[in-house]
């Protein structure tokens, strides 16, 4: 089984460093000083104090690899589109595309019975370009729950989570979701098969929405966000909008608003990836993970009068210079 991390930042690292270790055909897609330092180096894995360093394969070019039975895409959601015709040459006729990626996926309505059925979303797939260039039918769904980060060139420090559930946009309990689930499993992952990858998918996006956009808004971290009376009932109306989007479309939530809310205060004093990307001034991951949902209850004809609110304050946010 050939495995290649398209994107191997901090949870790409995490991933590929756990199945190298694992002894798994696993190639890395990088680039910059954390390359450099993976091909010179090796790649190091920071985990429960422990130090471990193992030899990748790791380029900036997906040709040099040729096909793989899986590529794995960690990259964050705006950068995929643009990586499209690049990992061409990693995509035979078999290989399956893994969306490690937050947010609303692009593939969202392929296969999903309904009156939405393969209706495609510009947000986050804007002209098409991974629906005509990757194609829905490769794609097994992916929901990412550790987290980590690169702390130094060809370094990844392992915080929490070892869990990558995956999903079929279908349902079905496919033999390439099963045989992966296996292999993650051999390198000491969680990655259950889910029947219902949206729903799972929605819980995580749930907070997402919510309290990244009003962590870069405010600067406050997520356990000042979801206690604060103001900003907990910002992004509880935000949550209620999205739960509504998300059952017109047949999703169930097996938790409810609140305790989701106590969830991330229960994580502590910690900065949103927005709020990180903001203070590096770095691009922000606005469509997958706020303007998407938006777009969703433009097609269900549902109101979010919130969320266009704190949508239109953080893209412009986003807009203005730091100083």
């Amino acid at each position: 089984m050939r495995i290649c991390i398209y994107g191997a930042g901090a949870i790409g690292g995490h991933l590929g460093a756990k199945l190298a270790r694992a002894g798994a055909a696993v190639s890395l897609v990088a680039r910059g000083a954390h390359l450099a330092a993976m091909r010179a180096d090796g790649l190091t894995l920071i985990e429960d104090g422990e130090r471990t360093t193992t030899p990748v394969t790791a380029t900036a070019e997906p040709a040099e690899l040729g096909p793989q039975d899986y590529v794995v895409v960690t990259l964050k959601a705006h950068q995929v589109p643009g990586v499209v015709e690049a990992m061409r040459p990693l995509l035979g006729p078999d290989t399956c595309v893994v969306t490690a990626v937050n947010g609303v996926p692009w593939w969202y309505f392929y296969r999903l019975e309904g009156p939405y059925q393969d209706h495609r979303l510009e947000t986050v797939d804007p002209g098409g370009v991974q629906w005509d260039g990757i194609g829905p039918e490769r794609v097994l769904g992916c929901v990412v729950y550790p987290a980590a980060e690169v702390t130094e060139p060809g370094v990844v420090t392992h915080l929490e989570g070892d869990r990558y559930s995956l999903g079929e946009p279908s349902g079905e309990r496919s033999e390439r979701a099963q045989a992966l689930s296996k292999t993650l499993q051999a390198a000491g992952l969680k990655a259950p098969v889910r029947p219902r990858i949206r729903d799972e998918l929605w819980v995580k996006l749930w907070g997402n929405l919510a309290f990244n956009p009003l962590s870069a808004l405010t600067g406050a971290t997520l356990d000042v966000l979801a206690t604060d009376p103001g900003t907990r009932a910002v992004a509880r109306h935000m949550m209620v909008e999205a739960q509504a989007i998300a059952e017109t479309l047949g999703v169930r939530f097996a938790i409810d608003v609140d305790k989701r809310i106590d969830g991330a205060a229960s994580v502590g004093a910690h900065k949103t990836s927005m709020l990180q990307d903001l203070e590096r001034g770095r691009p922000l991951e606005l469509d997958a993970l706020v303007t998407a949902v938006q777009e969703l209850g433009r097609i269900t004809e549902t109101p979010t009068p919130t969320i266009d609110t704190v949508l239109a304050l953080i893209k412009l946010r986003a807009a203005t210079p730091q100083g």
